[in-house]
């Protein structure tokens, strides 16, 4: 009769055990799973203010935010580039020199007066294509297929002839523009370049994609 009620109570003891065994496995998962969730809680905790902070700015490059450079230290005859709405905007200062040879190409350019309203702004529709004739202020894409023409102020270049004033080149197809981003006769661009909408901030800073107008 001992025998048999040791035996019971043995096996109860182990059944017992196998029970709680099993509930502090599911315990050990329980809490695995757990203080992971929070682990990673902590993790998107520390990432979402890092992302709240970096997004805005690159939803606005993406957007196309004006672009502010500063002129500072663009030194006669050179172009510096900045970029909007991911495509290269050029700047050039001028020397009195470029400014009086664009005159002489009026007769070689297919719309010398900037009669294409749509590649700029009514502020920039007159010889210079600018607001302040020292600087001009373009989107570098050539209006044939897109390419992005090289800047030329070099007078009469070899490979570009003798009657060549200085401005843009477009070695893909040729197409060729002055120093007022002016489209010449006789080649696969259309139309002249783009001239973006901008403003002067004070004498040396400008801001690339936006106007006193409200333009964009």
């Amino acid at each position: 009769m001992s025998a048999t009620l040791d035996a019971n109570q043995s096996a109860s003891t182990q059944k017992g055990a196998i029970k709680v065994g099993a509930v502090d496995k599911k315990k050990r998962r329980f809490l695995i799973a757990a203080t992971s969730a929070l682990g990673a809680a902590g993790t998107a905790a520390m990432v979402v203010p890092f992302l709240a902070a970096m997004s805005p700015s690159e939803r606005a490059k993406a957007a196309g935010a004006p672009v502010e450079a500063d002129l500072g230290a663009v030194e006669s005859g050179q172009m510096i580039r900045v970029e909007w709405r991911g495509k290269p905007v050029w700047i050039v200062r001028r020397t009195e020199e470029m400014l009086g040879n664009l005159k002489e190409a009026s007769g070689s350019l297919r719309d010398p007066a900037s009669e294409i309203v749509t590649q700029q702004p009514e502020y920039a529709k007159n010889e210079y294509r600018s607001i302040k004739p020292e600087y001009l202020i373009l989107v570098g894409i050539c209006t044939h297929l897109g390419c992005s023409p090289t800047y030329r102020p070099e007078l009469a270049p070899a490979d570009l002839g003798a009657n060549w004033k200085g401005g843009f080149y477009c070695p893909c197809h040729g197409s060729r523009f002055d120093l007022a981003g002016r489209v010449f006769k006789n080649v696969s661009a259309p139309t002249n370049l783009v001239v973006p909408p901008h403003m002067y901030l004070s004498d040396t800073k400008v801001l690339v994609g936006l106007d006193e107008e409200g333009s964009a």
